[in-house]
C-alpha cells in the first residue's frame, strides 16, 4: 500500500509552525490545514462504520456523549494502514520537531483513540485528559486529532473548545473541518472538550481520528497531584451543574483496563462473550 507520509513535507511544516505551537494560547497547539493527501481520507471515509454498527464502543453519561472504534480486526484495512503510519519514525520525528518533546513514543494499541464519531446531540465535556497510559507506565504528552468532515458547517457546532486553567476563558475553538490537524499538548491542566451539543443533520456524524503520545516522564509543572480522576471533567461558567451518571463517568475512571481488554479482544469473541452475558 501507498505512504502517504512525505519526510521532506513533515519536516518543512514543523519548521514552520514549531515557534506559532509553543506560543498559542491557553497551552501549547497548532492548526494545520489540508494536512494529508485528500485520497487517503476519502478511502477512509468510504470504510468509517455507520453509527448503528455493533462494534462502537457508546460512551452515554451527562459528559460524554460519543462514539469511539480501536482495536485491530475491528477497522477497515486501509484505515488500519493509515493508523500505523500515525504511528511511524516520520511522524514522531514531525511531532518532535513541532512540539519540541523529545523521545515520543505511539501508542500501537490506539488506547481511547482511533476512529471517534459524535452524532447529532452528541458532546465531549471540557477535561482534562488521563495522562498515564493503561498498560505501560508512560506518560501522555501530546494529541493529534485528523478531522474527517466535509461540508461542515458552523450551525452544526462540533467545535473543540480550547480553555484557560482556570476555566474562565475559551481561548480556542476548532471547527472540525475536513483534513483538519490538530496538535496539542496534554496535561493536568489542559482543559478541552466538545461541550455544545453536535446538530448535524440526521446521517451525518462528527468524524475524526486521534492519536495519542507518549513518554517515559514528564515535568513537574505538568501534574496536578490533586487529579483524582483517570480523566478530569468540568463544566463551563454559566453552564448547568451536570448530574453525571456517575456510575458510568467514574467507573471508566476507576477501571481503565477494562475498556483496554474489550478494545483488544477480536471482535467475534467479545460479541460471544455479551450474548452469554446477556
Amino acid at each position: 500500500m501507498k505512504l502517504y507520509f512525505d519526510n521532506a513535507r513533515l519536516d518543512e511544516l514543523a519548521t514552520k509552525y514549531a515557534d506559532e505551537y509553543k506560543k498559542n494560547d491557553p497551552f501549547p497547539h497548532v492548526v494545520i490545514d489540508n494536512f494529508m493527501d485528500p485520497e487517503a481520507l476519502e478511502k477512509i471515509l468510504e470504510e468509517f462504520p455507520k453509527p448503528g454498527q455493533k462494534i462502537w464502543h457508546d460512551y452515554k453519561n451527562d459528559f460524554e456523549k460519543k462514539q469511539e472504534l480501536n482495536g485491530e480486526g475491528r477497522v477497515g484495512e486501509f484505515t488500519q494502514h493509515i493508523l500505523y503510519q500515525f504511528n511511524s519514525a516520520p511522524f514522531l520525528m514531525f511531532l518532535e520537531k513541532l512540539t519540541g518533546i523529545e523521545h515520543l513514543i505511539p501508542d500501537p494499541y490506539f488506547y481511547g483513540g482511533g476512529l471517534h464519531q459524535l452524532n447529532g446531540k452528541g458532546k465531549l465535556g471540557v477535561h482534562a485528559d488521563y495522562s498515564k497510559h493503561v498498560k505501560w507506565p508512560l506518560d501522555r504528552r501530546v494529541n493529534a486529532i485528523l478531522y474527517l468532515n466535509k461540508d461542515w458547517k458552523e450551525e452544526y457546532n462540533g467545535h473543540l473548545e480550547l480553555w484557560d486553567t482556570e476555566m474562565t476563558e475559551c481561548k480556542k475553538r476548532v471547527s472540525p473541518l475536513f483534513n483538519r490537524l490538530l496538535v496539542f499538548n496534554v496535561t493536568d491542566f489542559n482543559m478541552h472538550g466538545v461541550p455544545d451539543e453536535v446538530l448535524c443533520p440526521e446521517g451525518m456524524s462528527r468524524k475524526s481520528l486521534a492519536f495519542f503520545y507518549f513518554t517515559n516522564g514528564r515535568p513537574a509543572e505538568e501534574i496536578d497531584p490533586n487529579k483524582k480522576l483517570h480523566v478530569k471533567f468540568t463544566t463551563r461558567p454559566g453552564d448547568a451543574p451536570a448530574e453525571q451518571d456517575k456510575k458510568n463517568v467514574i467507573g471508566y475512571e476507576a477501571n481503565p483496563l477494562k475498556r483496554f481488554i474489550k478494545q483488544v479482544t477480536p471482535p467475534i469473541l467479545f460479541d460471544a462473550f455479551r450474548s452469554i452475558k446477556k
